[in-house]
């Protein structure tokens, strides 16, 4: 039977790793707002998709099995995608 430190351990350790691979999804969105001055890429723009969708299933495995918070699942998702609209919007703008 695990301890509630181990727990509290787990979750910490779950919450530490999604937050890890939230700052890399940020590093490639923060790479592609700097190069807004070249052409538009259909396929960074389909790997940031994937990786943000990889991210909202490792989040959602995460709360189901009680890791992390539902709270603060949703805050990390949300930060990206917010983040990503942002990326987005400037692309479009870019094209007008």
């Amino acid at each position: 039977m695990a301890t509630s430190d181990t727990i509290i351990d787990l979750n910490q350790k779950a919450l530490r790793l999604l937050q890890e691979d939230a700052d890399k999804i940020e590093k490639l969105i923060a790479i592609q707002m700097e190069n807004l001055t070249t052409r538009k890429c259909p396929l960074y723009e389909e790997v940031l998709d994937t990786q943000m969708y990889g991210f909202s299933r490792a989040v959602d495995f995460a709360v189901r099995t009680g890791l992390v918070d539902e709270g603060a699942g949703k805050l990390l998702i949300s930060q990206l995608e917010r983040n990503l609209a942002i990326l987005y919007e400037a692309l479009e703008k870019k094209e007008e």
